[in-house]
């Protein structure tokens, strides 16, 4: 039996040994800590330990190392700012930090720096000198007041030629470049309009002229202007005498005399008027008549120079007539009398000289027309003209 038992013993344990290899590998073994150096299985590192939940970022490098004992592990690299206490530290700013920021400069030696551009602030460094000003032309609001010019600037002669050169010499030379620039004496005749009309009616003539004479701001002005038929007689015509002034840069006063004559009568008028440059380039001439015979009328004209070229001008004019009473001798109504709306399309050859053709339509209003049409004519017409204009 004895034989069967130390027989049988050792194969009941080789068939068993597997089957207790599976269900643990340590049961039943009594472990000793190794004394040599020999390799040892590698445990979990973090078993038994309570660890917190994983997060969705990877874990923090400087986390505290766990307590292994027994296990001689390499020491983490830890943060080198990580629960250190550093007082008078400032955390940094995400933006730079001001380079002059907390800087004393009160002790450094003094040195020039430019100046800080006008609407621009700079910083304040005591003890700098900025760069003395430099005057220039420019009128700069930003730059220091200048100190008046002194007393003796202003303590010798009004002209300091006077020191050198005979005093009425000196005086007629002056007087003399006034004249030459700016007190000049200048003439000018301008022939506005001297046409042939061809209507429905008589063919006729027309002239309207006027020129000056004297300087920028003080002239004699004259002015003529009349029609008539061709081959036949004067219907009207006039002539003005009047002195003019400027009283604004644009704009005369004149006033004067009128000489006006008819077939059936004549007048002489005192004239009071503005001529001149009104905006936009219009041409104007206003003026108001008060005849030998207390008869008062008014006039004013227009016109317009629209170049299409240099050469070629579109010149648009109208006149209108005014009167304060009837004149049956004149064959003149109350109110509108008259009115007159043309354009002419002139080439200008010479500036001197221009041909131009237009049209022309004229019509009488009021009391007026009836004057007219007893007289057997036309009250309105339409005329084709033909005519130069000329000045020197």
């Amino acid at each position: 039996m004895r034989f069967f038992a130390a027989t049988l013993t050792p194969l009941v344990l080789a068939v068993a040994s597997p089957a207790l290899a599976q269900t643990s590998d340590h049961s039943a073994h009594q472990q000793t800590p190794p004394t040599t150096a020999q390799p040892a299985q590698t445990a979990d590192p973090h078993a038994g330990h309570t660890m917190p939940a994983p997060q969705a970022t990877q874990p923090d490098p400087q986390a505290p190392a766990h307590d292994m004992p027994g296990m001689t592990m390499p020491p983490a690299t830890p943060d080198p700012h990580a629960g250190h206490d550093m007082p008078g530290m400032t955390t940094p700013q995400a933006t730079q930090p001001d380079p002059h920021a907390g800087h004393d400069m009160s002790t450094m030696p003094e040195m020039a720096w430019p100046q800080t551009p006008p609407g621009e602030s700079g910083h304040d460094m005591p003890g700098m000198t900025m760069m003395p000003n430099v005057e220039t032309s420019a009128d700069n609001a930003g730059r220091p007041p200048e100190p008046p010019p002194p007393a003796a600037a202003g303590a010798g002669p009004a002209h300091a030629a006077d020191l050198y050169f005979d005093a009425q010499q000196m005086a007629a030379a002056r007087e003399q470049l006034l004249v030459e620039n700016g007190d000049i004496r200048t003439s000018v005749v301008i022939l506005d309009r001297l046409e042939a009309t061809f209507g429905e009616g008589a063919d006729g003539y027309v002239w309207d002229a006027q020129g000056w004479y004297g300087g920028d701001i003080n002239r004699f002005w004259w002015k003529s202007e009349g029609e008539g038929a061709i081959n036949g007689e004067l219907e009207s015509g006039e002539i003005e005498a009047l002195y003019s002034r400027a009283f604004t840069p644009y704009f005369d006063f004149q006033a004067g005399v009128r000489q006006r004559y008819t077939p059936e009568a004549d007048r002489t008028d005192l004239v009071v008027g503005v001529q001149g440059l009104a905006p936009y380039w219009f041409e104007v001439d206003v003026a108001a008549f008060l005849s030998n015979e207390g008869e008062f009328s008014a006039r004013a004209e227009a016109e317009y120079d629209l170049r299409l070229t240099q050469r070629l001008i579109l010149q648009p004019r109208a006149e209108i007539d005014f009167s304060a009473e009837d004149v049956p001798e004149l064959a003149t109504g109350s109110g509108l009398t008259n009115a007159e709306l043309g354009v002419r399309l002139r080439y200008e050859i010479r500036r001197e000289f221009a041909p131009y053709v237009g049209i022309e339509w004229s019509s009488s209003f009021g009391d007026t027309r009836d004057y007219v049409e007893a007289r057997g004519e036309d009250a309105e017409d339409t005329r084709l003209v033909l005519g130069i204009r000329a000045w020197f």
